[in-house]
């Protein structure tokens, strides 16, 4: 789908849900501060094959038209976007999934027991670089970590609008037109 095809509340919507997680995000990495190594040219997170809404390529693709025609991504096995130096070509429109990368994460799973009851299990993680320097995450209440789960709801509930598919992703790689 061209980036023109995304209708502009669309991409607002987006942008909306982008501030409110950089500004949470933010109060993250200050509360973390003593454990927090992210800094620009640390592209441990910056993996390739990451995958975005279409809402959230068009955002890239109308801001950066340029970049992806008459530039080449960076070479496989680390993400696209990475200039020489490590650093984010695109940052201030790069995806969800980016500015939410070192901080303390926690999500919540379901699965059935074997009793036939539903278990509830959380899980935990950090960017192997950011562990230390601060405590354990186990000690940590959930209220110190970034939640997986509802901003992807929002993402894909946009996604939903745009073509009734929620789960339709696409590749950063495969925005650029040279190869």
């Amino acid at each position: 789908m061209a980036s023109e095809q995304v209708p502009e509340r669309l991409l607002e919507y987006v942008r909306q849900i982008h501030t409110i997680v950089d500004d949470a995000a933010a109060t993250l990495t200050a509360h973390h501060h003593a454990r927090m190594q992210c800094r620009r040219g640390c592209a441990s997170c910056c993996v390739d094959d990451i995958t975005v809404t279409i809402v959230e390529a068009a955002l890239i693709q109308r801001r950066h038209e340029a970049l992806l025609q008459a530039e080449a991504p960076h070479p496989a096995g680390a993400c696209a976007f990475l200039d020489d130096s490590g650093g984010c070509r695109i940052y201030d429109q790069r995806p969800y999934v980016c500015r939410t990368q070192g901080l303390p994460l926690r999500w919540i799973e379901q699965a059935l027991a074997e009793d036939g009851e539903h278990e509830v299990f959380e899980y935990r993680d950090i960017c192997p670089l950011n562990d230390p320097g601060g405590p354990p995450l186990e000690t940590l209440d959930a209220s110190a970590f970034w939640t997986l789960g509802p901003v992807e709801a929002r993402l894909s509930a946009a996604q939903e609008q745009l073509n009734g598919n929620p789960n339709e992703r696409v590749a950063l790689r495969s925005l650029f037109k040279t190869r």
